[in-house]
């Protein structure tokens, strides 16, 4: 067993798989041990949106597992982790999760991280939401999913696309009490009586 905390990283066909990217490069940077999981869909999206390959993400990550081994450790609650940041996490996924249908591993390990009450965030990528998405995200929150879609901090004061990704990252490694030092902070690293 490490020393270092632990963290699962899923990353979903949904548009932002650079959330997914960034969140590894922060984790590494923090010290925190990375365990990959990569749908087909999202090797797809990582070619359309960023022109690379899966195995950029694989360079970051400590470890990574196919998407059908069921057998991999983080499919047991018996591996300790943080818990698991799916970024970004298609409505698909959502859904599976929500039904407790554990078809691959990205659904069985956040079932197994939200049985044992470990922390699962969820940056779900999608708009306009209908009713059937609505109830999915109510009944993730009823059984402890924390939804946390990638809305831009414009009192950051962003300045670039990347500004924009890091703060939505940078947030969501709060929910686990990791702090990214480059985190702007209102009323801390931002002076909130600027704002009039």
């Amino acid at each position: 067993m490490s020393d270092r905390p632990q963290i699962i990283i899923g990353v979903t066909g949904a548009s932002g798989v650079v959330y997914g990217h960034t969140a590894l490069k922060t984790l590494k940077e923090l010290g925190v041990e990375t365990h990959l999981v990569i749908t087909r869909a999202a090797e797809m999206t990582i070619k359309y949106e960023l022109g690379a390959h899966a195995r950029s993400f694989e360079e970051l990550a400590d470890h990574r597992y196919a998407i059908n081994d069921v057998g991999a450790p983080i499919s047991s609650g018996s591996f300790r982790t943080l818990g698991m940041l799916i970024a970004p996490c298609s409505i698909r996924t959502m859904s599976e999760i929500a039904s407790g249908v554990t078809g691959n591993l990205m659904s069985r390990a956040a079932d197994v991280v939200l049985k044992e009450r470990r922390r699962l965030v969820l940056m779900v990528r999608e708009t306009p939401l209908h009713l059937g998405h609505l109830r999915t995200m109510a009944t993730l929150a009823e059984i402890g999913a924390v939804i946390a879609p990638p809305l831009p901090a414009f009192y950051a004061e962003p300045q670039t696309v990347d500004d924009l990704v890091n703060q939505s990252v940078y947030r969501a490694l709060d929910l686990f009490g990791l702090d990214a030092p480059a985190t702007k902070r209102w009323g801390v690293d931002l002076d909130k009586g600027a704002r009039g």
